[in-house]
């Protein structure tokens, strides 16, 4: 099969650059090689559903242009598709003086990247606009909301369709090749040729681009996200999102509370290391997945310096008393008794050769092919402009 531009995955950051493509290029062939029966199956379709504002991010990172550029782009390809969303608001909460520093910062942070309507809330009015919530100080974030990314990533698989490029699903990548002037790419089903090649690939990102270009010098280490529901008769002690001030080492937002667009609470979640890339109970195991992770120098590293914390996170996998603990620390009206379990999402966090895990989105071009290694969280609300940003490099 002969194509001009081949996307390996079908996630929502490699759906929306296919459909950038297929603007930019109305007369070439786009095909989106997916390994699963349905595209958004594992980090799109298993995420906590939230619009990101740009808040926490660095002013001038790619992560901070993307989610500021990306959040404007999703609002109005949802309003113009007639995709539901609710801006509801997020509250970023100090539980106590030790975080009030950190805190001023993010709202810093957050005015530098362009965000309006911020409000900086006082004890008093935390109370008023969450009265069960635990906290000396917070930040009132307007922007952000919530949505169903899947419902995203059906309507971005309609537009490429409709646009003439192809969506091949249960395809799986087994091999590349660099040819003079082509890649080719060899699937479970046949062999795909193409003169361009986008890794969306996710989890398997660092594996794609292995395909292609031997060793790289990132690996991507699963980390399992667990959820807990709150019962029906909870939901009245949460009216935002709800969210700590996150750990600057540490990559991980910290268990919050997520309101869903079809309705009902999360809580969580926590972040533990998965025993396979696509992990998401605690005994799914790959032999492959788990040594290629414990193997990998800079994990090792991240390791012996995250220790305690990692194994902080297991305990809280195992006990759900410590979980609730965890959680009555925003909100101390939580009980046991008011969690159910949720399905649980898989992060790819990237993690470089010397223990670096990577916090910004990193491209890597050569040889007729973008490998996007890593696309961390924000990458949902940001995918729109990402897409687009890989876009604009191609050039056939």
């Amino acid at each position: 099969m002969n194509v001009d531009i081949a996307v390996v995955g079908g996630g929502i950051v490699g759906l929306a650059t296919a459909y950038h493509l297929t603007l930019k290029y109305p007369d070439k062939k786009v095909v989106v090689l997916e390994k699963e029966s349905e595209v958004a199956h594992h980090q799109t379709g298993n995420n906590s559903g939230v619009i990101h504002s740009g808040l926490y991010y660095k002013p001038g990172s790619l992560k901070a242009k993307n989610c500021i550029d990306g959040y404007k782009m999703l609002l109005a390809f949802c309003d113009e598709n007639n995709i539901p969303y609710e801006l509801c608001g997020k509250v970023v909460v100090a539980k106590d003086k030790s975080e009030v520093g950190r805190l001023r910062e993010l709202f810093d942070r957050g005015r530098e990247n362009g965000l309006e309507g911020l409000e900086m809330l006082d004890q008093a009015r935390l109370k008023e606009i969450e009265p069960h919530l635990a906290g000396v100080q917070g930040i009132r974030v307007p922007q952000t909301g919530i949505i169903n990314y899947k419902q995203v990533c059906q309507k971005l698989v309609q537009k490429i369709e409709e646009n003439g490029g192809e969506i091949r699903l249960n395809t799986v990548v087994k091999s590349i090749e660099q040819m003079d002037d082509y890649i080719q790419i060899v699937t479970n089903k046949s062999f795909v040729e193409c003169k361009q090649m986008i890794n969306c690939a996710g989890l398997y990102s660092d594996e794609v681009a292995k395909m292609h270009l031997g060793d790289i010098d990132t690996r991507i280490i699963p980390f399992r996200g667990e959820y807990y529901e709150l019962t029906a008769e909870a939901e009245y002690l949460v009216k935002h999102l709800i969210y700590p001030v996150p750990d600057p080492a540490f990559p991980f937002l910290g268990v919050h509370f997520t309101r869903m667009v079809e309705g009902g609470i999360e809580a969580g979640p926590n972040a533990v290391f998965a025993f396979k890339k696509e992990g998401y109970k605690r005994t799914d195991f790959d032999f492959r997945d788990f040594f290629g992770s414990l193997l990998w120098p800079g994990f090792q590293k991240v390791m012996f310096k995250y220790w305690k914390t990692g194994l902080g996170e297991m305990y809280r996998s195992f006990s759900k008393k410590a979980f609730t603990k965890a959680l009555q620390k925003l909100i101390p009206e939580v009980r046991e008794e008011h969690l159910v379990a949720a399905p649980a999402g898989v992060r790819a966090q990237a993690c470089d050769r010397t223990g670096g895990l990577l916090d910004d989105f990193k491209l890597v071009t050569e040889k007729r092919a973008i490998h996007v290694i890593n696309a961390p969280s924000p990458a949902a609300t940001s995918s729109l402009s990402i897409g687009k940003t890989i876009a604009d490099m191609v050039e056939l």
